[in-house]
């Protein structure tokens, strides 16, 4: 578009200007250099190079000859060009560029010299697009920038998520079906029980994957159902039958939490009973105490595993509940428990406070 403006605007100027000094040479120049436009996107440092080295030897050359100045009035087109170097050129390109610009502007400068007022403005006009340049430059680099923390954080959110939840029901499959096993050959019922466990648990696991999916397709509605909170930990709980047995004691106030933080306390108790049920060795007995006060929601779980057993093994679990805890401005430790076993302690606030 510009140079379908251009070439005719120059070429009329040409013909029509009584005053053109070096009328072919200036014409042709003028017409040649607007399809330096053409590139200045991909190679912006050549169209500055060709664009500026060829008006300065035109300049050099009416100085040379003593005439005054050759060239059109629709050459101005070229301070296009160094916002074109300084939005899309590496910082290298942007130094050569600045070099050939200034060298132009000093042989236009010397050839009609009119008082160091003219000098300077002719000098700001030709950086005011540069400076444009590097504006808009900026802006986009931060929204990029921005726009590349958001997913990150998106996809952290999904691997917890599909960790938190997807995992948990996975490894209740995987214990169940090692105790069906087991018990095969000595109890057909307690099998055909753990047969059971095992198709509602992977039913389970199946639905929320697809709530996952359904929610990164492109187009579709996700799904409105609420996570889970407080409230479904005991039956969380009730879904490992053991052993070992769970235990859920829940005091204080745990009503208007907000969802974020009711979302992140349940999800945080799966992990941690999950972690439990797979590394706590000689383990009988899991713990999970979540009390409540004015400020702020108190969730422990604790195992009674051998010494030095426990789900601090090196993996995202413990990174996950950590991440989930911070992010809403509460506090997760883990580690070996006074007497024997794990414990996972976290405090957050009722109302989520973002660290």
């Amino acid at each position: 578009m510009l140079v379908a403006v251009l070439v005719p605007t120059a070429l009329a100027e040409g013909v029509l200007r009584p005053d053109v000094v070096w009328r072919p040479l200036a014409l042709a120049v003028c017409v040649a250099l607007v399809f330096t436009l053409l590139w200045r996107r991909t190679h912006p440092l050549a169209a500055v190079a060709i664009a500026f080295g060829s008006l300065a030897v035109m300049d050099a050359a009416a100085l040379v000859a003593g005439v005054r100045q050759p060239g059109l009035y629709a050459t101005a087109f070229v301070v296009l060009l160094p916002y074109a170097l300084f939005r899309w050129g590496s910082g290298r390109e942007v130094v050569i560029g600045l070099g050939f610009m200034l060298a132009s502007a000093s042989f236009a400068t010397a050839g009609g010299f009119n008082g160091f007022g003219e000098a300077i403005v002719g000098v700001v006009i030709l950086l005011f697009p540069a400076a444009v340049g590097v504006t808009v430059r900026t802006l986009v680099v931060s929204r990029e920038r921005s726009l590349e923390e958001v997913k990150l954080r998106e996809r952290e959110q999904l691997a917890r998520d599909l960790h938190d939840s997807v995992a948990h029901h996975v490894s209740a499959v995987i214990l169940r079906a090692q105790a069906g096993r087991y018990l095969s050959t000595t109890d057909p019922d307690a099998a055909a029980d753990a047969l059971a466990v095992i198709e509602d648990e992977a039913s389970r696991a199946l639905a929320e994957m697809r709530l996952i999916v359904g929610v990164l397709r492109k187009g579709e509605d996700a799904d409105l159902a609420p996570t889970p909170g407080v409230v479904a930990i005991e039956e969380l709980a009730r879904a490992f039958d053991g052993p070992p047995r769970i235990e859920v004691a829940v005091e204080g106030d745990l009503h208007d939490l907000a969802p974020s933080v009711d979302a992140a306390i349940y999800r945080i108790a799966q992990e941690s009973i999950t972690n439990a049920t797979r590394h706590a060795r000689d383990a009988t007995c899991i713990t999970v105490r979540i009390v409540g006060d004015d400020a702020s929601v108190r969730l422990t779980v604790e195992d009674d595993g051998a010494s030095g057993s426990g789900s601090g093994i090196a993996g995202y679990g413990l990174t996950g509940m950590t991440e989930r805890a911070t992010l809403l401005g509460g506090t997760l430790e883990a580690g070996p428990g006074p007497d024997r076993g794990w414990t996972v302690a976290a405090v957050m606030p009722r109302v989520a406070s973002p660290a």
